[in-house]
């Protein structure tokens, strides 16, 4: 989640406000790239915000299952869950989650991602508007706001592999 939301008001984050989120992340790195979702309706204007795939976990699933699943509809891919790498904190206005970041594999090292869908959104509101392999040099490049902050200061794709743990205060 950005450190920076628009307005609360925003129908697309509706869904969201007034609720504590457990999210969970993959981070699947491939040929010197991160595999990155653009989502909408969270910064101002159509600036995207740049997030590993991942989403919701669902009550009665585990945390694996349920990242297995949100990177299955987001991206078509399907992984295997490595360990957990980062935890972050986000609260701003109506928005409030923990996301829990892991490593990710492609059961199919060569199969391409696709864009996919979120099913808690129609399909003219969905977030998700494109899937790219960011370089860490492409994410230093882009505005700050627009990168989530477990990937803020990357030198390499190394560094997504060291743990933290970023709490908002």
């Amino acid at each position: 989640m950005p450190d920076s939301c628009s307005s609360p008001n925003n129908s697309l984050l509706t869904p969201y406000a007034g609720k504590v989120r457990v999210r969970v992340g993959g981070l699947l790195v491939r040929a010197g790239g991160i595999l990155l979702a653009a989502h909408r309706g969270l910064l101002p204007g159509s600036a995207p915000f740049w997030s590993p795939p991942g989403g919701g976990w669902a009550f009665g699933e585990g945390l694996k299952e349920a990242l297995r699943r949100e990177f299955q509809e987001e991206t078509g891919l399907a992984v295997r869950v490595g360990r957990q790498l980062h935890l972050h904190e986000f609260r701003r206005d109506q928005l409030q989650a923990l996301e829990i970041f892991f490593e990710v594999t492609a059961e199919d090292p060569t199969a391409t991602p696709c864009l996919g869908h979120d099913p808690e959104h129609a399909p003219d509101q969905q977030l998700l508007t494109e899937l790219a392999w960011l370089t860490p040099r492409q994410l230093l490049a882009l505005p700050l706001a627009q990168v989530h902050p477990v990937l803020r200061g990357l030198l390499s794709t190394d560094d997504v592999f060291v743990p933290q743990v970023i709490l908002d205060s």
